[in-house]
């Protein structure tokens, strides 16, 4: 267009084809996406999803089954929700544009311990107990509050724009899923695998349940530590084998009445549970005498000169320091095996006089303590195995704390301390018999020792608080017992074979899930809650096993079919017992553990349904998910059908904050995905959780959600000049022949090519960072840098009847098809206003399905060729910068550069192609050669550019200078091709 209007008698701006859309440049998403959202639901009864599966089931499209994990239903959404729901629609969506017929049923985890204690805080805050509110009552609460929390967070997923079938949500307690869990849990019980054992398990005083190994997690903990002497009482003839040292010396043989077994441990308030002493088979051991303590101390030190020590020889000089011993002798080597020492507290109640036997275990060791582990069997795993392995009684362990964390009324000298608060301001915190067992063995001088140690320690998941081991009564589904139902294998072999089976995204969580299950212990699932779907079954009084009678189980499941998991609590034992007399069983109140229920969310989402079907194709969640969901899921699955759930298994990482740290409300560095809808829009956080690697832990916050807006807006105005530039482009205008396309649009077609199959095996993959850089590197640099902007002179000024016009126009118009099918499934709302806009009456873009891209556009001499191109392009670019800066033109249409190509397969690339529409320049030179003097770069050998100033008169529509401008004397300001364009103007705009 001119510059100038005086130097011309006509203004061609008017004749000037340029780009024309309503799309605006600015999205402002916040409010547009609202409005696309209703478009969406207003589709067909379950919105736009159910209008997409209605499509593809029409077609007879292959079914691929998402599987939904259930969030928690207890407050709203974060960004990890944020994160976790939207990489799932990318799937659902992704696999609908490849042409799949997509199940996807969100869900919720209903039941446990968080809404149990905030149903309980209600009722506090009104002056009300637990224990004094009905459990009916409770429960209905419990119920209510999950149910609220739901409504909540699913307009919270619906205003991301995940699509699903919301309208059949499902939630681990509503009626039909209570049923089939107690049905998945019979299972377990009439095949065997389920068997109730008091052993010792991880116990929540706090919440007064039992916990799974996927309900703790490990924080630092300051523990009191303490060396703890064991008097040497005897030794059992039967046990006791006497050997011999190198040197061919006797070992140390009973009796010397005044020699004590030294034990370290940070559990001081298991001293009273103890019954016996631990130790290793492969430890050197030897007798040490106490020659001289350490002077000038400011406490007066436990040991004495005197003392004859048993601990482990590489150990001593730890345990020496610290009793603050200054010299000892190693008096002889010691065998352990048969020796019997006295409780440490015998002396202050027969309830202690019992033998504490040494005990050969492999779990012990001589890197720390002093080689010798204090076995309270009732209080820790080893100890309970080593207990019963060496051949004593299981009802030989002792009940020594409550379920409130508390000493029994029966245990000497300490009855009714607390172990662990659970009331008031301290509840969670260590109570005071750590302190009050060290103060009787003080008194009973057999502490030689104390201390204190920061050590990793096990807490509850939800509450934070720490937990302990406790013997208790608990029901278990075996790992390592043979199955019938399952061909003779274990539990343990048949998950271990499904994972191998599995496919994970990416491969190392195979390895993860799997070291896992190979070492994990027998299942606990009972847990002594309120809230949660219960054990429902009975217990033989006298044999002690599970009822398992097909017509009780009928009714039961029936019953709460019909009223929920509230029947097994409130209705009589008759009425699910028949003619059977309720006298002689025991009715089961434990709730399942949590993971029970969400491992079974397959058998009432997935099975029954003729639209679905099991095992689902994939299960999508966070890592952590390896010990939690994939793994009961796996679990409860193999059990009962002997195969996973799920044909494969995606995992992405945390979320942290810009600097790589945890988000946390206390340090005011979260990111909330409301906050973000609300200020940019839900595209902005589709696009970022597009961008990032979700396999590994992201990072999001200001900054790089403003780089990602930043991504989007170049997004946005490409597909904005797609819209402008094909404006008024119909069938008649389209060049079919292939042989018809210019080399700069046979290019982008091998481009589109290219793309398509990458887009595609990304998305196969799920792989979607692999979709969108790609598109965005080629939005910016093979359409905005090179297609664009070599053709927009063609666009503007070319008459719509020319080829060259008509190819770019044709070529603009698969991009647009293909760019807004690509990009769908992740910039969603996006896609959907362009596709929308420039077809009004098609219906949603998110009904499409992936073009095939033909196989005639792939053109690898085109691709290289274009390589070689923009090579010599950017030596020409780098010369007119500098005469720009120099001042010695406006602007590259001001050039006519002579560039000088000494390699000839560079000068080759240029045959059929205006090299001046190429550097953007009104004329320009290409010649064999070398040039000296000529500008050059380092980077480009064998290219000089001579930055010459063009001939002729500047163009008053196009404004290039041209010696041809004014021989046409119907437009005499004019080149030939821009009065050929104006004529056609003229002639259809003529009156």
């Amino acid at each position: 267009m001119a510059d100038d209007a005086t130097t011309t008698a006509r203004d061609y701006r008017e004749t000037v084809f340029l780009p024309d859309t309503p799309f605006p440049m600015r999205g402002g998403l916040p409010k547009k996406e609202p409005e696309i959202l209703e478009g969406w639901a207003a589709l067909s009864d379950k919105g736009l999803y159910g209008a997409v599966r209605a499509a593809r089931q029409a077609a007879n499209a292959p079914l691929f089954v998402l599987h939904d994990g259930p969030p928690y239903a207890n407050g709203a959404i974060h960004i990890g929700h944020a994160l976790n729901k939207t990489l799932k629609d990318f799937v659902v969506r992704s696999r609908f544009a490849l042409g799949y017929d997509v199940d996807y049923v969100p869900g919720w985890d209903c039941h446990g311990l968080p809404i149990e204690w905030k149903i309980e805080e209600e009722f506090r805050a009104k002056g009300r107990r637990k224990d004094e509110v009905p459990a009916a009552e409770f429960r209905k609460r419990c119920r209510e509050y999950a149910a609220g929390w739901i409504e909540a967070q699913k307009v919270e997923f619906q205003r991301l724009g995940v699509l699903g079938d919301w309208w059949n949500r499902y939630a681990t307690m509503d009626y039909s899923s209570e049923a089939t869990i107690v049905a998945e849990f019979h299972k377990f019980a009439t095949s065997g695998q389920l068997y109730r054992g008091s052993k010792p398990v991880m116990w929540s005083p706090v919440e007064r349940t039992a916990l799974a190994d996927a309900e703790i997690e490990y924080h630092d903990h300051v523990s009191p530590t303490v060396w703890v002497k064991f008097p040497v009482k005897a030794y059992d003839e039967d046990r006791y084998a006497v050997s011999g040292n190198e040197a061919g010396d006797n070992v140390f043989r009973l009796p010397p009445n005044d020699a004590s077994v030294v034990i370290w441990t940070t559990t001081p308030w298991t001293i009273p549970a103890n019954r016996a002493i631990s130790f290793g088979p492969k430890v050197a051991y030897g007798l040490y005498e106490v020659e001289a303590m350490e002077e000038n101390l400011e406490f007066a030190p436990w040991s004495k000169v005197g003392d004859r020590l048993i601990v482990a020889d590489k150990l001593a000089e730890d345990v020496r320091k610290a009793a603050k011993v200054a010299s000892w002798r190693r008096a002889e080597p010691v065998d352990p095996t048969g020796l019997i020492c006295a409780h440490p507290l015998a002396q202050f109640d027969e309830g202690y006089g019992f033998d504490v036997p040494l005990l050969a275990g492999e779990h012990v060791t001589d890197d720390a303590g002093t080689g010798f582990v204090h076995t309270a069997p009732g209080h820790g795993a080893d100890d309970y195995l080593v207990w019963l392995k060496s051949g004593y009684a299981l009802d030989a362990i002792p009940d020594t704390v409550d379920p409130d964390g508390a000493y029994f009324p029966h245990v000497p000298l300490f009855a009714g301390l607390k172990v662990i608060e659970t009331e008031g301001k301290k509840a969670g915190k260590f109570g005071p018999a750590n302190g009050a067992v060290m103060d009787k063995l003080i008194e009973a001088g057999n502490l030689l020792a104390r201390g204190r140690v920061e050590h990793s320690y096990p807490h509850s998941w939800r509450s934070k608080a720490p937990v302990i081991f406790r013997n208790t009564p608990q029901w278990f589904i075996r790992m390592d017992q043979a199955v019938p139902s399952l061909g003779g294998k274990t539990l343990r072999e048949t998950a271990v074979q499904a994972i191998a089976d599995t496919a994970f995204h990416p491969d190392a969580g195979r390895n993860r899930i799997g070291s896992m299950v190979e070492t994990r212990p027998d299942w606990l699932i009972s847990r002594q809650r309120a809230w949660g779907t219960p054990l429902a079954m009975f217990v033989d009084k006298e044999t002690g096993l599970p009822l398992m009678d097909e017509a009780v189980n009928r009714r039961i499941l029936d019953a709460i079919q019909d009223g929920g998991s509230d029947a097994w609590f409130e209705l009589p034992d008759s009425h699910f017992l028949g003619d059977r007399d309720p006298a002689q069983y025991e009715k089961v109140v434990d709730i399942l553990d949590v993971w029970f229920d969400s491992g079974s969310t397959h058998a009432f989402t997935l099975e029954g349904r003729n639209d679905s079907r099991s095992p689902a194709d994939l299960y999508l969640e966070g890592s952590d998910q390896h010990r939690g969901w994939f793994q009961s899921s796996l679990l409860e699955s193999c059990g009962t059908r002997g195969r996973a759930p799920y044909k494969g298994v995606l995992t992405h990482g945390f979320t942290q904050d810009e600097n790589g740290e945890k988000m946390s409300k206390s340090k005011g560095n979260t990111v909330e995905p409301q906050t973000i809808t609300k200020e940019s829009g839900a595209e902005i956080l589709r696009l970022w959780a597009a961008m990032v690697d979700y396999s590994e832990d992201q990072r999001i916050g200001k900054t790089i959600l403003a780089t990602t807006t930043d991504a989007y807006r170049k997004l946005r105005n490409t597909t904005r000049y797609l819209l402008g530039a094909l404006a008024g482009f119909d069938e008649a205008e389209r060049v079919t022949d292939y042989a018809d396309f210019p080399p700069l649009e046979k290019y982008i077609l091998h481009r589109l090519w290219e793309l398509d199959a990458q887009v595609k095996a990304a998305y196969e993959a799920y792989r979607f960072s692999d979709v969108i850089r790609p598109l965005i590197d080629f939005c910016q640099g093979d359409l905005s840098a090179l297609f664009f902007d070599i053709r927009k002179d063609s666009l503007y000024c070319d008459a719509p009847t020319a080829l060259r016009r008509r190819a770019y126009r044709t070529v603009l118009d698969y991009v647009f098809e293909r760019l807004t099918v690509w990009l769908s499934p992740l910039t969603s709302f996006t896609m959907e206003e362009a596709w929308t806009t420039r077809f009004p009456d098609a219906g949603s873009n998110v009904l499409r399905v992936m073009p095939e891209t033909p196989a005639a556009w792939r053109n690898d001499a085109e691709a290289a060729r274009w390589a070689k191109v923009e090579t010599v392009t950017s030596v020409v670019t780098a010369a007119l910068e500098v005469e720009r800066r120099e001042k010695r033109i406006g602007s590259a249409l001001e050039a006519a550069p002579l560039v000088h190509i000494a390699d000839p397969d560079l000068l080759a690339a240029f045959d059929g192609v205006d090299a001046a529409e190429v550097f953007r320049t009104s004329q320009a030179t290409l010649v064999a050669g070398q040039a000296s003097g000529a500008f050059a770069v380092d980077e480009v050998k064998g290219v000089a550019v001579e930055p010459k100033l063009a001939e002729g008169r500047k163009c008053a529509r196009s404004w290039r200078i041209l010696p041809e401008v004014g021989t046409d004397p119907r437009y005499p300001e004019l080149s030939l091709r821009d009065a050929e364009a104006v004529a056609w103007w003229d002639s259809v705009h003529a009156v």
